[in-house]
């Protein structure tokens, strides 16, 4: 099944890699597009939104080598506002521009956690499964006040699938959601926090599509949030999560883009998006 699942992930991209690749070409493109009096900033959607992150590194490396100067320290110095936030962040490793994000999200508060959650295995114990559900259960409906470290060890440490059979469970003995015990028993930030890995662990695709839709909804963009999304899953599943967003919403990402942002900032961003679904 590895083939399937490798299919459905590459089906899930909006962003592949481009065939015939040669960063050389690319560079040089880049540099005139930033040489001299005014900037091409179509010229650098055309290259950088349709090339793969590891063949943006690439180009990176072929900038440096022909011209002698650091890629993403030339756009930031061209560029500017949204539009040099989103092509800035495309020039990030995947992992180094999630830390970065984490690190933005979490500054000034002092947070320290490790974050040791399973995501690897798909195995189900239904004994523990069982176990995870009286303890939640023991530590909100059944107690006065709540243990909350026991809610938060559970939903930061157990798998996806683990978790789903443990939320079945929860529900025959509480005669109520998760969601329902989270809300009644938390509040504030820590309330959301726990919902949005309840979310998360039922339907990524949906969480994300969520995500968007609010981060365009109503007066103002949340730029960073819509920034963040589209290129952090751009090559994982946007495609997917583009066919969950216009089944809730009944309209399309990409309508939905066009309606809330402009300019260069827009067409990168319909570009990293790709056709509707």
């Amino acid at each position: 099944m590895a083939w399937w699942k490798a299919w459905i992930e590459q089906e899930g991209v909006t962003v592949k890699s481009s065939s015939h690749f040669n960063p050389d070409p690319d560079a040089e493109t880049l540099y005139k597009a930033m040489k001299g009096i005014g900037t091409n900033e179509q010229a650098i959607i055309d290259v950088l939104t349709k090339r793969s992150n590891a063949q943006r590194q690439q180009i990176a490396k072929s900038f440096k080598a022909q011209f002698g100067k650091d890629l993403t320290k030339t756009l930031k110095s061209e560029l500017s506002g949204k539009f040099e936030r989103l092509i800035v962040a495309l020039m990030y490793l995947p992992y180094r521009y999630e830390a970065k994000e984490l690190h933005d999200a979490v500054k000034g508060l002092g947070t320290k956690e490790g974050g040791s959650r399973d995501d690897v295995s798909s195995f189900v114990d239904p004994g523990l499964a069982l176990q995870d559900a009286q303890d939640l259960y023991a530590a909100g409906e059944k107690i006065r006040g709540t243990d909350e470290m026991k809610f938060i060890t559970i939903l930061c440490t157990r798998s996806a699938t683990h978790l789903l059979r443990v939320f079945e469970e929860y529900e025959k003995i509480a005669n109520k959601s998760i969601e329902d015990s989270i809300k009644s028993e938390t509040h504030s930030s820590l309330e959301e926090a726990m919902l949005t890995v309840v979310k998360c662990t039922r339907n990524l695709h949906s969480y994300f599509a969520e995500r968007l839709y609010y981060a365009m909804k109503g007066a103002g963009t949340r730029d960073g949030t819509l920034i963040r999304n589209i290129v952090s899953r751009s090559e994982i599943d946007l495609n997917l999560i583009k066919c969950h967003f216009k089944k809730m919403y009944g309209k399309t990402l990409s309508s939905m883009i066009m309606e809330d942002t402009s300019g260069d900032y827009k067409n990168a961003l319909l570009s990293l998006v790709g056709s509707d679904p």
